[in-house]
């Protein structure tokens, strides 16, 4: 029996066409499904139109709406796809990886580097291969393109205009498609049910420390926001002028959380290695990213700040593994 897949719209490149003020998300998933009539010979499917937006205006009440149109949806369907601008996909993924947990069915989202309609267009081979994993046993939230499976909670945008433009940070891929035939290497855990969230704190801030920085940015950053990322140098820490430990320890006393990532993509962060970073965490508390990605911890404190504000909990919450992200957290 042919299965049954909801396709969900939000816009970006993919629906995108040609305006005068440049590439601009025009068209509904129904005239997406024009250009790849084959779809029709892989799985039945079902549109929604729930946003039209270049991904730069995604926000995290856009997340909860495609959570709530999920759940609303989970029973009727065998598996989602979502289509949606590269430029923050990897931020919805991993929200939508906290929103939606534990899920048996396939919840995967694709977009393309050129519009649909364009004769040298990713688009449609993009598409085309998520509406195959969708139909596939491949549980949870994932990211689709350039035949390529890529876990929710681990993808980054690492080109900008290459068809190759996602990787998987410190993490395999889950798959590949060669031929239109998934290749799976890793299936994600799932529960006979997915569980689902539905409240988010946006209030999480991301500071990325340059040479020469100082406190100021900082203290304004937690004034403003519940929780602050700092993208550090190398394995992590923090200049031992400029006030920083000082601001830092002012602000955790007020309840605020700090988390120290770094800049570096690939291998994570190790803040026991040196005096810059060992004092941060030995005396501070401050919580460490080690292997996450950045787009995964801004979705992990929203989606736990959402929850709880006790301190004790965020910690235990941050370093709890939630669809692979995290693979070091033993010795906090």
């Amino acid at each position: 029996m042919m299965k049954r897949i909801l396709l969900i719209g939000t816009g970006g490149t993919i629906a995108s066409e040609v305006t005068e003020g440049g590439l601009a998300p025009e068209l509904a998933t129904k005239d997406l499904l024009a250009h790849i009539p084959e779809i029709s010979e892989i799985c039945r499917v079902d549109c929604v139109q729930l946003l039209n937006l270049d991904s730069t205006n995604i926000v995290p009440e856009h997340w909860l709406m495609m959570a709530r149109c999920i759940r609303e949806h989970y029973g009727d369907y065998d598996g989602f796809v979502l289509t949606h601008g590269t430029d923050t996909m990897a931020y919805t993924a991993a929200a939508l990886s906290y929103l939606i947990q534990k899920s048996p069915k396939p919840i995967l989202l694709t977009g393309a580097q050129k519009p649909i309609g364009f004769d040298s267009t990713d688009s449609k081979i993009n598409l085309t291969d998520a509406f195959r994993c969708a139909t596939e046993d491949l549980p949870g939230v994932s990211i689709v393109f350039n035949n390529r499976v890529i876990p929710g909670t681990r993808a980054r945008k690492t080109r900008s205009k290459s068809f190759q433009a996602f990787s998987s940070i410190n993490y395999p891929y889950l798959g590949v498609l060669q031929g239109g035939v998934l290749l799976r290497y890793i299936r994600q855990e799932c529960g006979d049910a997915p569980v689902f969230y539905d409240a988010l704190d946006p209030r999480v801030a991301l500071m990325k420390l340059t040479p020469g920085a100082d406190r100021a940015q900082a203290d304004f950053l937690l004034e403003q926001n519940d929780a602050l990322i700092i993208e550090s140098f190398g394995v992590g820490g923090l200049p031992e002028g400029g006030g920083f430990y000082e601001c830092l320890h002012r602000w955790m006393d007020a309840g605020k959380i700090v988390v120290l990532t770094t800049q570096v993509s690939n291998e994570g962060s190790d803040l026991g290695v040196y005096h810059v970073g060992r004092r941060l965490k030995n005396k501070l508390r401050v919580l460490e990213a080690y292997d996450m990605t950045t787009e995964a911890v801004v979705a992990k404190l929203m989606w736990i700040l959402g929850r709880t504000r006790e301190q004790a909990e965020v910690e235990r919450l941050f370093y709890q593994p939630v669809a692979q992200d995290i693979l070091w957290p033993a010795d906090t």
